[in-house]
């Protein structure tokens, strides 16, 4: 059985992890007892030089990553709002704090999809906290890494939240620094998190978000100019707004129960961006979480006193630990029923109406693969599923939806999300029972979803309906509903042409500029001319181009401008 975490368990235990030839990086030196004040600018650059950048492929979207270090134990280091792999390295402080935690670990570093050196996503559809832990799941896969801690900084804790609770098997250990589980109640009001946007909409890039986040390093000159780049190249104005307002609507207040891995909680105790309330809170929440409060103001995990919180990192993963066995997940669960099914079977007859629910079932059970679902019960009636994700969770219920819809059969459903109790091949808890009541309550054709799948989808692009409420036997508070409203659908065409704009979309103005010239079939020579350029830089241009799109020839380019249009 589960043993649960004690406060003065204050490290997981050793176990080294082979780093894989494609991880096999640098290996800085140890830092020893120095200090760092977090203001380096002002002392000579470190000549530690930069590891390579990779990239992984999770779904159609590549991944920046870099590796650094040889440690026994794996680190994933999620960052916060923006970050930017390349520049991170160009600031004292932050190169300080990634050498510090190569030093004891094999430190994961990434770029969250649509910031830094990853893929850009659409702004009007940003990813879900549901397919950003995909992302990390497809680095940590891609570098060899089955279980590794996860420190989630500031709006990376979230993520590492959900992670955590519904990986346990792949998560060593939930390390949360300068996080919080509501964006509201202790970031940023409605109020100010508008004003914040006005701003950003008007300044994002020149550097004047840094007295909300590290007032502390404004009397440096050196610092407010990297800031202003570290902006810049972390995410567009439009990027940057459309990823708060996403980071306001995620809540995973619910979620903190369901994490049973071993947690540490590091917060500065007059931290101006996200109030100390908010780390107590998790600390509270999360059973048997270590919370460690130290002095300072400034936001940023890079600048202030680094050393004090890299040294309490450092105590806590190193030491040893009796490894835990996770018989609780965290899952979102479906519930179908068939409506009417006393109904049908005395209209269609036994035989053709048994002949109907077996063409059901197998079409669940696809479209549950489909989904990478789990098939965890069958009744005369109806369909129990289990998701990882609340996102899929949801576009599965609509794909049943549409399969029983094909055969005549109307579907009611209800999705919830909390933990289930795993033993061998046999899944149970409340919330199959909950996910049950909540399809009792749907409409026929419906698919309702419960308050907490509703917020943790939150960036999905998934719409819901009106929200109306239930009350349960043995839940103390109303149950909140929501009508889940049916995506629109894309064509396998549409889908293609957005995926390939989003691949033109990662080369500079000048370069979207030579490859349409070449999409024309102008020649370097003629290109050079129109663009007032020499032969021997559109010639650069070209072979950048190539070389960022993963194409062999010019024509391959020509005929990818094509196809995006």
């Amino acid at each position: 059985m589960l043993r649960k975490f004690r406060p003065d368990d204050c490290s997981i235990f050793h176990q080294a992890l082979r780093p894989t030839a494609e991880a096999e990086d640098l290996a800085p030196p140890r830092c020893g007892p120095i200090r760092y004040s977090g203001t380096g600018w002002n002392r000579p650059r470190s000549t530690t030089l930069q590891p390579q950048t990779r990239y992984a492929r999770s779904g159609d979207v590549r991944i920046a990553y870099q590796v650094v270090g040889q440690g026994p134990i794996d680190l994933v280091f999620v960052p916060g709002f923006v970050s930017n792999l390349d520049v991170h390295w160009e600031d004292p402080g932050y190169a300080h704090l990634l050498r510090r935690l190569s030093a004891f670990t094999r430190l994961i570093l990434l770029d969250k999809r649509g910031t830094g050196l990853s893929d850009r996503v659409d702004i009007h559809h940003l990813p879900s906290l549901e397919t950003r832990m995909d992302d990390v799941r497809a680095v940590m896969d891609a570098v060899g890494s089955q279980r590794a801690a996860l420190l989630g900084a500031s709006e990376g804790g979230p993520m590492a939240i959900l992670f955590a609770a519904t990986y346990p098997e792949r998560t060593r250990a939930l390390l949360l620094y300068g996080a919080y589980a509501h964006f509201h109640s202790w970031v940023l009001s409605p109020d100010k998190l508008q004003a914040f946007i006005e701003r950003a909409e008007n300044n994002w890039g020149a550097g004047q978000a840094l007295p909300a986040f590290a007032p502390g390093m404004m009397g440096n000159p050196k610092f407010r100019d990297w800031w202003a780049r570290f902006e810049r190249v972390g995410a567009g104005p439009a990027a940057a707004v459309a990823l708060a307002r996403m980071n306001a609507e995620i809540d995973v207040r619910p979620v903190l129960p369901a994490v049973r891995v071993p947690t540490l909680v590091i917060h500065r105790r007059d931290d101006v961006r996200v109030n100390v309330g908010g780390a107590r809170h998790l600390a509270r929440h999360i059973s048997g979480a270590k919370y460690v409060e130290v002095p300072g103001s400034d936001h940023p995990i890079w600048v202030g006193d680094i050393d004090r919180v890299v040294d309490e990192i450092e105590m806590f993963v190193t030491g040893a630990q009796p490894r835990h066995e996770h018989d609780r997940v965290l899952s979102t669960v479906v519930a179908a029923d068939i409506v009417q099914a006393a109904r049908g079977a005395a209209h269609y007859g036994d035989r053709r109406w048994v002949d109907l629910v077996h063409d059901y079932g197998s079409a669940a059970e696809t479209e549950i693969d489909r989904f990478r679902g789990r098939l965890v019960g069958k009744r005369p009636d109806g369909t129990i599923a289990c998701f990882d994700g609340p996102a899929r969770a949801l576009r599965c219920a609509h794909a049943m939806r549409r399969a029983a819809d094909r055969l005549g059969l109307q579907l009611r459903s209800g999705v919830h999300t909390g933990e289930i109790e795993v033993r061998e091949n046999e899944v149970g808890g409340l919330v199959l029972h909950v996910a049950v009541r909540v399809a009792a309550a749907a409409r026929p054709g419906e698919v309702v979803a419960s308050g907490i799948v509703r917020d943790l989808v939150a960036g999905s692009g998934i719409r819901f309906g009106e929200a109306r409420t239930i009350r349960l036997d043995g839940i103390a508070e109303p149950l909140r509903l929501h009508c889940v409203e049916e995506e629109a659908p894309v064509s396998a065409a549409a889908a293609n042409a957005a995926t390939e704009r989003a691949e033109l979309a990662r080369l500079s103005q000048r370069e979207r500029e030579v490859i349409a010239l070449v999409a024309q079939g102008l020649s370097n020579a003629a290109i050079a001319k129109r663009l007032h350029l020499s032969d021997h830089t559109v010639k650069r241009h070209v072979a950048n181009i190539l070389m960022k799109l993963d194409l062999p020839t010019r024509a391959a380019a020509a005929a990818l401008v094509g196809r995006a249009e």
